[in-house]
């Protein structure tokens, strides 16, 4: 790797023990970066890989995105299988999971590859889902990939989510967990609640929601336009997401 790396670990790491989570210093440990638009905090999946499986377990994270949850999985002896449909993700991903640390010795897979259809996963063969799909078109991956969620308005994208809950209750071993961070937006001057619209998908797939947790985002500080405009139209900022923990 060109970057000489100096921290394997976060300080002081704690389990979350409550059902609202908060990370306002992001993780800057090992190969993690916040350069992918979107990607989540590592301290995510570490919380949800220690709590829901166990060392030699094999995870997938069917959007895999920037590579955050390869990492973690690599650096606490998980197995994963990392899907995505961009190609310049899934070189992103080889970049970061490639490095050396001992007792890092998670076995990582990267496919592209469609998070609607895992063929190459049998049934009954992942111990944890661990995933933060895209929230629609709000930000839009690439231009011209026609497999890209992230292309597709409100309304088609919880459609084809319906695919995607499908697939996940098909691949994990019964029970075991699914965990999913999504978000709301707002048009119009109203919120759309597509995050529990999400949840009620993964439910209908067979899904039972474990754990329902507040995940409070940092990157929506109220200065400049926003704040004006917030008074000005007379609506809040949205601060938090929803992170669903499923079990089958």
């Amino acid at each position: 790797m060109a970057k000489k790396i100096t921290k394997w670990e976060p300080d002081d790491f704690e389990l979350e023990m409550t059902t609202h989570w908060s990370f306002p210093n992001r993780g800057d440990w090992a190969t993690h970066d916040a350069k992918w638009r979107g990607n989540w905090s590592p301290y995510i999946p570490r919380n949800i890989m220690l709590r829901y499986s166990k060392e030699g377990d094999l995870i997938l994270d069917q959007f895999v995105g920037g590579g955050t949850t390869l990492v973690e999985a690599k650096l606490l002896n998980r197995n994963i299988i990392g899907v995505d449909v961009n190609d310049i993700a899934l070189d992103r991903c080889r970049e970061k999971v490639d490095f050396e640390h001992e007792g890092a010795d998670g076995e990582v897979q990267i496919h592209k590859g469609d998070a609607r259809n895992l063929n190459f996963i049998e049934d009954e063969g992942i111990d944890l889902i661990c995933t933060h799909p895209p929230y629609a078109d709000i930000i839009q991956y690439s231009e011209d990939i026609e497999e890209d969620l992230s292309q597709l308005k409100i309304n088609k994208f919880l459609e084809e989510m319906k695919r995607v809950a499908a697939e996940s209750y098909r691949v994990l071993k019964k029970g075991k967990f699914c965990a999913i961070l999504m978000g709301d937006t707002r048009q119009k001057g109203h919120m759309i609640p597509m995050s529990f619209e999400v949840m009620r998908i993964f439910e209908d797939a067979g899904f039972k929601l474990k754990e329902l947790i507040i995940k409070e985002q940092h990157n929506c500080k109220a200065t400049g336009y926003w704040k004006t405009n917030s008074v000005k139209y007379n609506f809040l900022l949205i601060a938090h997401e929803y992170l669903f923990v499923f079990k089958k």
